[in-house]
This record gives C-alpha cells, sequence and structure tokens, in this order.
C-alpha cells in the first residue's frame, strides 16, 4: 500500500528512485548544491512495526564528513521512532527536506574528493608511465616489406584488401 502511494507521489520527480520494491534513493536538495545528499532506505520484512535501514553510503556522498553523516542518521532515527508503526517513507522524505539546513548545518563543502596517497606511490606510476611510452613496437625488416607491398602511396591498405572471395 505505502508502495503504490510513494510511486504515485514521486512519479516524475528526479529526486526519487526505487532501486527495488523494498529499496529506495532519495536525494535532498539540488544537484548542484552542496549541502545536498541521497538517502538511501531500505525495508525489512517486518516493516513498518521495525525501523528502515537508512544509509548514506552512496558515491553522491563522500563530499560529506562522517561526523555530519552521522548527526544526519541521529536524526532519523529520531524520527523514525517517533514513526515507528506506520508507514512513515513519506514524512521522512519531507522532513528531511524541510531540515535539510539544520541536518547540513555543520557540513563544510569538500572541494574535492580525492583519496590521498603517498609520494612514493606517485613516483611508482610516474615511472610505470614512462616504460609504457617507451615501448614501441618493433617490425622486422621483412614485416616491413611485407607492409610497404600492400599499402598504396598513401600508406593505406586498398579497398577490398580483406574481403573473402565468395567464387573461386
Amino acid at each position: 500500500m505505502e508502495l503504490e502511494a510513494l510511486r504515485s507521489i514521486y512519479e516524475g520527480d528526479d529526486c526519487f528512485k526505487e532501486l527495488s520494491p523494498v529499496s529506495f534513493q532519495f536525494r535532498i536538495g539540488d544537484l548542484d548544491d552542496s549541502k545536498s545528499f541521497l538517502l538511501e532506505v531500505s525495508w525489512p520484512e517486518s516493516y513498518p512495526e521495525t525501523a528502515p535501514h537508512i544509509s548514506l553510503d552512496a558515491f553522491f556522498n563522500n563530499r560529506i564528513f562522517l561526523e555530519t553523516k552521522q548527526y544526519i542518521l541521529s536524526k532519523f532515527s529520531e524520527q523514525v521512532e517517533a514513526n515507528l508503526g506506520t508507514a512513515m517513507m513519506y514524512t521522512l522524505f519531507e522532513w528531511a527536506k524541510e531540515n535539510q539546513e539544520t541536518l547540513m548545518e555543520n557540513h563544510q563543502p569538500v572541494t574535492s574528493a580525492v583519496t590521498l596517497i603517498s609520494n612514493s606511490d606517485v613516483m611508482n606510476n610516474s615511472t610505470s608511465v614512462s616504460k609504457k611510452k617507451e615501448k614501441k613496437e618493433q617490425l622486422t625488416k621483412a614485416q616491413k616489406r611485407k607492409l610497404i607491398g600492400r599499402t598504396d602511396n598513401k600508406g593505406e591498405l586498398p579497398r577490398g584488401w580483406n574481403w573473402v572471395d565468395v567464387i573461386k
């Protein structure tokens, strides 16, 4: 019943995505907003008597610090406890949209989500790239003569060089 209601309410809304009949993603905020986040919710078998599984582990949320994620999840768990025993997905999504600013108040936008690597990894990577550049395919004289014999003055193979003779 709640599934059909969610489908009809969020039909055509690009913020809502149904991954499976018991798993959903809901984006809070605009795509270009630095304070937006993606909420992943999945229902256990005994939902709504038990709390749904709420996660912020999507790649979209990589720019959010762990402390902010924990704060958001704690606020969501409070809302889940208040609505336990009832269909709560719409209520949770709308509550998150209304309280986005308070949930993300401690969020500092990360300019880039780059993992830190050591200098030795960088040096090893640059030497392997230079080794790859040095290798060229070496042809023997016989291979070069054969290649030149097959090509025209522009170095291109003639039209139909790889066609199969159907009638002999």
